[in-house]
């Protein structure tokens, strides 16, 4: 993979380069700049296309930066940084650029994927200033405040994953400042409190007019997001446990969302979220606060929900309907085991599996090479490797795991080095399946949007901040409201922290917040609770405590004398 060239993030701050807007996310190429004719509207719509989106044409062509168009998204950058090196995931192709540095947490501040998210958020943040410097008093106060929300969420990934951000607040020739820790929270706390007033109210965009543009249900969601990390990103200094749990309550209080419970055409509530439809599926949308607008035609990218999806798929795999599969991702066993502890999947004996579905060929008189879906549905029934079989043994809806044979004989977890997809278990939870039976719109990209706020997250957001609030009944009830929607047969009867973190995997893995919450809860780098291949080890082991945080890419610093370095690298 090539290089992701912005050469460093001040340019970003410095100059926008030829920018472009976007008329139903189908964009052309305008330059704010220099052209006086430009479509403010478009200009709005552009501000949103740049979580999913990678430049002007999409999915590749006139890229926001150059090198890999395809890697320097939004979601995926932040997506990678946040989930392949957890108990979630593996990216099965170690060789590609930076990869095994990733999985193994093992980056230094010469990480082209840490500096690709780095570049990422700061283009945003300075396509986001521009905005407001530019159309503040000429739009309406509530246009003005979602872009401001849009560069607080830029600032919020800045604080998560790097503790520190290169800062400003005007579009201008000067290279910014750097607020650090407690004083970054404080001025995303104090800027989403002083726009959420000026917001359309909860739930005003929740329509399919208005879907995928942010009101106050999104401002909140976010600020309970912070609210509920404040102890990490102030070193200790903010307890903002009671405000995390205030937020929660003002969203649901509100009577807008709803979590996605009834059944359609034999999907599940929790299938619909992540589904082709779920921006025209009511029962989808009324659960999700804010997506990243996704469409397999006008919107097209190889990051967001098409990464999700064709990344997680082999050729042959069922109810797939994509002539693109990529299997490059797969599940740990680590993952696996939080739904079905025993590890009591056929995969668990590799020579008993090869030895089952050999003879299983064997005895129907099948070539391996000429199955097609019908017959793979027909075996993985028959020798319980299905997920709807998956889903049984867990005793929960959410456990969209597929431990089956299209492709060939998948194992539960690697043997001493990550060799190839099938060396874990798939991952069939986002799919470009439409409820209602209906085409998706393209072949090789997909429509799922991207449930980035969505309501599962305000109850379990609201539980833990109980928890920790010393109300453990309040947390219970909050954690049974999620089990029940997933039929979860063992539901809680009583909670503790590992069991919430637990939960938060069982309800969000592959949604790209796993590394945020092991970290909250004193787990990443830890030596306590490891994982496999966790620190590049078969049997994982805990890593120094400095790769809680990322480094701030070395020609940053190098480009710009307001930046330091965070300790450790």
């Amino acid at each position: 993979m090539k290089h992701i060239i912005l050469k460093s993030a001040a340019l970003a701050f410095l100059t926008l380069g030829t920018m472009s807007c976007a008329d139903d996310l189908n964009i052309s190429p305008i330059d704010p700049q220099t052209s006086s004719s430009y479509d403010v509207k478009q200009l709005l719509a552009k501000q949103y296309a740049s979580l999913g989106l990678t430049g002007q044409k999409g999915p590749d062509g006139n890229g926001d930066m150059s090198g890999d168009e395809g890697e320097s998204g939004f979601y995926r950058t932040v997506f990678n940084l946040n989930e392949l090196n957890t108990d979630e995931i593996i990216w099965a192709w170690q060789d590609n650029e930076d990869m095994a540095p990733i999985t193994n947490m093992a980056w230094t501040s010469a990480s082209p994927r840490v500096n690709w998210c780095y570049q990422r958020l700061a283009y945003d943040v300075t396509l986001h200033n521009q905005f407001i410097s530019e159309q503040t008093g000429k739009l309406p106060d509530d246009e003005i405040a979602e872009i401001r929300f849009l560069r607080a969420l830029n600032y919020f990934e800045f604080l998560d994953l790097f503790r520190r951000a290169p800062f400003k607040l005007e579009f201008n020739g000067e290279l910014p400042d750097e607020k650090v820790g407690i004083d970054l929270y404080n001025w995303i706390d104090q800027e989403l409190t002083a726009i959420e007033p000026m917001m359309k109210e909860v739930g005003a965009y929740c329509n399919s007019k208005d879907f995928g543009r942010a009101d106050r249900g999104a401002a909140y969601a976010l600020h309970a997001r912070l609210a509920l990390n404040a102890m990490v990103y102030t070193d200790g200094q903010v307890n903002d446990y009671q405000k995390a749990k205030d937020y929660c309550d003002k969203i649901i209080s509100a009577n807008v969302y709803e979590l996605a419970k009834e059944p359609k055409n034999g999907y599940t509530g929790y299938q619909q979220l992540f589904m082709a439809d779920n921006d025209e599926n009511p029962e989808a949308m009324k659960e999700i606060i804010l997506p990243i607008r996704q469409d397999g035609a006008k919107a097209r990218s190889h990051g967001g929900s098409t990464m999700l999806i064709n990344g997680t798929r082999c050729s042959g795999m069922p109810y797939y309907y994509q002539s693109n599969p990529w299997q490059c991702i797969f599940a740990r066993k680590d993952m696996v085991g939080k739904f079905i502890p025993s590890l009591d999947v056929v995969n668990a004996d590799n020579d008993a599996c090869t030895k089952s579905y050999d003879k299983y060929l064997k005895d129907n008189n099948l070539d391996a090479s000429k199955l097609t879906e019908a017959d793979i549905l027909k075996m993985d029934e028959a020798l319980g490797a299905s997920t709807k079989e998956m889903v049984r043994k867990a005793g929960d809806d959410r456990a969209l795991l597929y431990g089956g044979f299209a492709g060939g004989v998948r194992r539960l977890s690697p043997d001493k080095t990550i060799k190839n997809f099938f060396d874990g278990l798939s991952i069939v939870k986002w799919s470009n399946v439409r409820t209602d039976g209906a085409a998706a719109h393209g072949e090789n990209f997909c429509d799922t949007d991207i449930p980035l706020f969505r309501l599962g997250e305000i109850y379990l957001t609201r539980a833990e901040a109980l928890y920790r609030l010393g109300d453990k009944q309040g947390a219970l009830k909050d954690i049974q409201k999620l089990q029940d929607r997933a039929h979860r047969i063992n539901i809680a009867q009583s909670v503790d922290l590992n069991y919430i973190l637990d939960e938060w995997c069982r309800e969000f893995y592959l949604e790209g917040r796993r590394r945020s919450d092991l970290v909250r809860f004193g787990l990443f780098t830890s030596s306590q609770y490891v994982w496999s291949f966790k620190g590049g080890q078969e049997n994982g082991v805990g890593v120094d405590s400095h790769y809680n945080v990322y480094p701030v890419p070395a020609n940053e610093i190098a480009g710009n004398a307001n930046l330091h370095q965070n300790p450790g690298y």
